[in-house]
Parts: structure tokens; C-alpha cells; sequence
């Protein structure tokens, strides 16, 4: 279609959609489908995942059917035996009581350590309470159950076998060379990771994530933590506290591990004063939370921000409750009646969730259906969007802080709802719908550098660039402009093993969200891919800048460098500042730092605001 024609259907849709009314496509395709795949949803191998077309724009037909999940009741397995299961390991003895881990290739790792009391029964809506001391030896030579989540899609086979209520457990991951018998002269960094998954899934326990790389080739200390997930976590029913759901709990939960931390680490080798936290996708959006919330700055010393899509809104008290309201009627309980709330099944509460996870809850602010379930403004935690208290200077500025994304964000949201063409007509609705007023000066933009029929890849870039790359841009450089120490990167590597994206074909040629994960955390030889020769010195180095970055808060300093990281010779990645040029460090097997390749569509997106 040429550009004058829709430009002259941007007109007539202008006036039109911001009644709330949508318009689909000759397949069956609706706004709502694009929408609810724009957030960080599938990260790889951790989410619940639809390709299904099949959507309506208020309530969203229920997608995949609900699995029946082992949901299991879990408890501390003690034993007064220091071989448990005849197995030996390290034992260290923390403020709760003994613990004993396993030796493993590469690392000492303590499976499933309780950091807060069960959130059960009468606690399902409670904040975290501090774990309960035990007698005896714990077995933290396995990992508990993920937290409570639903599997859709095609990827099931990559969710957690086990999920239970009874789940705010971490894993730690401690070099070989530890000697847990006498104190470190040094102390090692600690590196505490959140997992993404919308809020709604994931787990600290995903192969994907096996801290024992990092932690071997780096020399610290890692953290993989739980959290409650969904309307466990998030739930808001009412204003009190005492009677009612007041949500942000995974938040809470989060915070309350990182007390843990604080008060535990030592005895693992750990330096409480250098915690760095870091996480990808929903994660590092959390972890932008605790660099907002005042409660959590002396929980850690700086952050790492993987994929954090900085556009997403949080929900407003108002908008939340009404979220709560309509989980309340799924279930027949009054929205104000607690009690039988809190009576009801895991199964039941899951099924809720999943019934109201679909419904948008303001029609004027359509972002927000990405993450139906996740923290809220409450107004005492949190207070404002990530956005505006970067912008605002209304964060620990002191911390220095890693960001950056992947080069491709937005093609597997796009593509994971649009498998067939998307025609000019169609990507000139979606993006009205989404962007109103806006729509015009955007598809000015944008629509003269595609040529092709399909406006897929078109609609991928926009999601790219507004979600995610371009509002870090911005926070990177509201950063530095208020003194903090920022680094940026973005990665640019096509994954050669298509086996990390779990079927997900339409990302075997790209830059997916999530793809710098498996580099990451090297996990290939536990997590059923490899890594070619060139990949692998990627990944080595990926850790290794991250390593360098807990030890010294810089990634490319040489100090506390382990032989390991001397022999990956780490191109210099310089600090992001103007006097620097921005300079950006792109991730690929031939890393380099650069300046930004958006940095004129980025000026375009920062006039338009986010």
C-alpha cells in the first residue's frame, strides 16, 4: 500500500480508536494480540508462551488449557547426619541453623535454602516472615519446588516440574577454592540473580541459570532467588494490610532474600558490602524497583539491567484493585471477603489468575495489559514509574549501574502472534491504536525505511526501540548527567544453536529477547546447547566483564582479574559518558565498543516521550 493511502486511513482511525473499539485483520488478528506479546513475556526457556490468534480485545478467550501442576506441599528435610544420603559435602552453619551442600564440577552449590517462613495458609497474602531456626542438618543438596505458575504453549516441556506455594527458597553458588572451615581473608562479591518471566513464571532453578560458570571463571559468590509469581504475589484486593490482599509481595519477597543475604552470605565466603544484583527482563525490572526503593539501598551496592523494558507502565492503585476485583469474581468470593480468599485451593487461585490475566484495565492505557500481574504504585514502596524516577534523579545514584539490551527485543513478541504477513493497513491500525496521537509522525518514521509486503519486521523495531533500547538510552544518559557511573551495552550475536530458543523458530536468525542469556551464564553444558568456538570466547568474556563489574563496579577493570578472565583479553568497554562519544559496547564475537547505531531514532523517540 503506498504511504499516502495510509496515511489517509491513519486519519479515519484516529478519530475512531480511541473509543476503545479495535479493528482486526482479514486472519482474525486483534490490537490485543500484538499487545499482550509486546511485554517480557517468553524469556528464553522460562515463560508461558502463546501462538494463538485467536484473541478479544476486553477479555481474551483463555489461552492453552490450565495444566494441572504437581503443586506440591514442601518441607526442610533435616538431618542430624552430616553425609546425608551418604553423599558428602560442605556444611556452614548460618543464623537459621546447619546447612550442607553438594561439591559439584566447578562449584560448591547449596540447593533450596529457606531465606522466609512458608507463605501459606493464613500468610498466602502476608509479607515475608523471617525463617523459622531448625535443628539438625539441612539438605540443601536439591532444588524446591518454583514457585506456583501455569505453562502454556509449545515450550511446557521447559517449565518447572515441581511448583509449590511453599517456594521462597535460593541457591548459592561458591568457587571451589572456598574453604568454608576458616574465614576468607577476602571476602568474594556477591551476584544475586532475579529471574524474568512476566512476573508470571520463571525460576531460579531453569538450568539456563546454573550460577556454578560465573561463579567458578569469576570468583563470586551467586545468588538465584524465588519469588511469589502472579496474583500470589501481586494481588491487590483492598487497602488494609491486616484484611485484605495489598500486593507487591514478590517485591517484598525479593527484598526480604536479599536481607538474607545480608545477614547469611558471609558464611558461604560472601562480602555483604558488595552485593551486585542483576536480572533480565522482568527481573531487571525489579531490580530497577530496589534502586528506587529507599527500603532496599542498603541491600546491595549496584545493579545490572538485562532487557529491562523501561516503557511498560505500572499499574495504579486504582487499576490494580480493579484487577483484584475481577480475580475476585472468578473465583465466587467477594473481592472484600479475605477469608474465603484465602481459602481457596492453589489450583483455584491459579485459575483465577489466568481467567483475569487477559482483560485490559484501562482502556486509555493499553501498555499495560503486558503485565497483568506485577508491582503497582502503592505510594509508600514505590511512588512513581522507572522511567520518570531515572529521569527525576529519584534513585540511588551513588550505585553504579550496567544496562543494555539485545539488538532484536521485539521480534519474538511480534512474530510470536503474528505468523502470517502483517500488511501496511493492518501495522498502520495497530500502531494508531497503540500510539494515538502519536501514530502519524511515527509511521512517518518508520514505514519509509521497510519496503517489503510484511510489516512484521517493521512492527519489531518499533517494540525494540519504544520498550526497551531507546527509554535505556535515555536513563543511561539521565544517569550520567546526575553523576553516576553507567555502562551500556547491546547484543548483537545470533545464537549458531537453534536449541536455545526451544522451537521458537522465528528467532533462529535474531537477536531475540533474552538471547545473551545462555552467554551469560555459560550454561551449554547443562542446559542442552553448545557454543562454538567463537561463542564461547563471547560467553567468556560476557562473564567475565559482568565479574569484573561485582568485584570493582567497573567491567573493564583489570583488579581482582582471575587468570581466567586475563586470558579472554577483554576489549576496553568505556564508561557511558559525552565525553566518551556514548560510546555503547556491542556484544558479539567480535566485541567492540561503539557509538550507538539508533541514536537518531532514539532522539526521535525522547521528543515524543515514553
Amino acid at each position: 500500500m503506498e504511504s499516502w493511502q495510509c496515511l489517509l486511513l491513519l486519519c479515519t482511525l484516529s478519530s475512531a480508536l480511541p473509543s476503545g473499539e479495535v479493528t482486526k485483520n482479514d486472519d482474525d488478528i486483534d490490537l490485543a494480540s500484538l499487545l499482550r506479546n509486546i511485554y517480557p513475556g517468553p524469556l528464553v526457556r522460562d515463560e508461558p508462551f502463546i501462538i494463538n490468534q485467536d484473541f478479544e480485545i476486553n477479555s481474551f478467550k483463555e489461552q492453552g488449557r490450565l495444566q494441572d501442576p504437581k503443586i506440591t506441599p514442601q518441607t526442610k528435610d533435616n538431618s542430624d547426619n552430616q553425609d546425608i544420603n551418604g553423599v558428602p559435602g560442605p556444611v556452614v552453619l548460618t543464623k537459621d541453623g546447619q546447612i550442607k551442600g553438594i561439591t559439584v564440577d566447578k562449584a560448591h552449590v547449596f540447593y533450596g535454602i529457606p531465606y522466609a517462613d512458608p507463605p501459606v495458609g493464613a500468610y498466602r497474602w502476608k509479607p515475608p516472615r523471617p525463617v523459622s531456626p531448625w535443628a539438625g542438618v539441612y539438605d540443601a543438596s536439591f532444588p524446591r519446588a518454583a514457585c506456583v505458575q501455569v505453562c502454556t504453549g509449545p515450550i511446557t516441556e521447559e517449565c518447572p516440574h515441581t511448583v509449590s506455594e511453599d517456594c521462597l527458597y535460593l541457591n548459592i553458588f561458591v568457587p571451589l577454592d572456598v574453604n568454608f572451615s576458616s574465614p576468607l581473608w577476602s571476602p568474594l562479591p556477591v551476584m544475586v540473580w532475579i529471574h524474568g518471566g512476566d512476573f508470571i513464571a520463571g525460576s531460579a532453578s531453569k538450568p539456563l541459570y546454573d550460577g556454578r560458570f560465573i561463579s567458578n571463571f569469576t570468583h563470586t559468590v551467586i545468588v538465584n532467588l524465588e519469588y511469589r509469581l502472579g496474583a500470589f504475589g501481586f494481588l491487590v484486593s483492598g487497602k488494609d494490610p491486616h484484611t485484605s490482599a495489598a500486593g507487591n509481595y514478590g517485591i517484598l519477597d525479593q527484598q526480604a532474600a536479599l536481607l538474607w543475604v545480608q545477614r547469611n552470605i558471609a558464611v558461604f565466603g560472601g562480602d555483604p558490602s558488595k552485593v551486585t544484583i542483576f536480572g533480565e527482563s522482568a527481573g531487571a525490572q525489579s531490580a530497577s524497583l530496589h534502586l528506587m526503593i529507599q527500603s532496599s539501598k542498603p541491600l546491595f551496592k549496584q545493579a545490572v539491567l538485562q532487557s529491562l523494558p523501561f516503557s511498560i507502565p505500572l499499574k495504579t492503585r486504582h487499576d490494580a484493585l480493579k484487577l483484584g476485583k475481577d480475580f475476585a469474581k472468578q473465583t465466587n468470593c467477594s473481592v472484600s471477603d479475605f477469608v474465603c480468599l484465602l481459602s481457596l485451593t492453589p489450583q483455584a487461585v491459579l485459575a483465577a489468575q489466568m481467567k483475569t490475566s487477559s482483560k485490559i484495565v484501562n482502556p486509555f492505557r493499553f501498555l499495560e495489559v503486558f503485565e497483568t500481574w506485577g508491582p503497582y504504585i502503592d505510594g509508600e514502596l514505590l511512588k512513581e514509574q522507572a522511567v520518570t524516577a531515572f529521569q527525576k534523579g529519584h534513585w540511588q545514584k551513588e550505585k553504579a549501574v550496567l544496562l543494555g539490551t539485545t539488538s532484536e527485543e521485539g521480534v519474538l513478541f511480534v512474530y510470536g502472534v503474528f505468523n502470517k504477513p502483517v500488511s501496511a493497513v493492518e501495522c498502520t491500525v495497530y500502531i494508531t491504536a497503540i500510539f494515538k496521537q502519536h501514530a502519524l509522525r511515527i509511521l512517518h518514521k518508520y514505514l519509509p525505511l521497510y519496503r517489503d509486503a510484511d510489516r512484521r519486521d517493521m512492527l519489531a523495531q518499533i517494540v525494540t526501540d519504544y520498550v526497551f533500547l531507546c527509554p535505556s538510552r535515555r536513563s543511561a544518559r539521565a544517569g550520567t548527567v546526575a553523576g553516576s557511573n553507567v555502562w551500556m551495552y547491546v547484543f548483537d550475536h545470533i545464537a549458531s544453536d537453534h536449541r536455545v530458543w526451544s522451537g521458537l523458530s522465528f528467532c533462529y536468525q535474531h537477536a531475540c529477547h533474552g538471547a545473551e542469556l545462555p552467554f551469560l551464564f555459560d550454561s551449554a553444558s547443562v542446559a542442552n546447547f553448545t557454543l562454538s568456538p567463537p561463542e564461547k570466547l563471547l560467553s567468556n568474556r560476557m562473564l567475565c566483564y559482568w565479574g569484573a563489574f561485582a568485584h570493582t563496579g567497573d567491567p573493564s577493570s583489570r583488579v581482582h582479574q582471575t587468570t581466567f578472565c586475563r586470558e579472554q583479553r577483554l576489549p576496553v568497554w568505556p564508561r557511558y559518558s559525552d565525553t566518551s562519544g556514548w560510546l555503547v559496547m556491542n556484544l558479539t564475537v567480535r566485541s567492540h565498543a561503539q557509538v550507538g547505531t539508533r541514536n537518531h531514532i532514539c532522539d526521535f523517540w525522547d521528543q515524543l516521550g515514553y
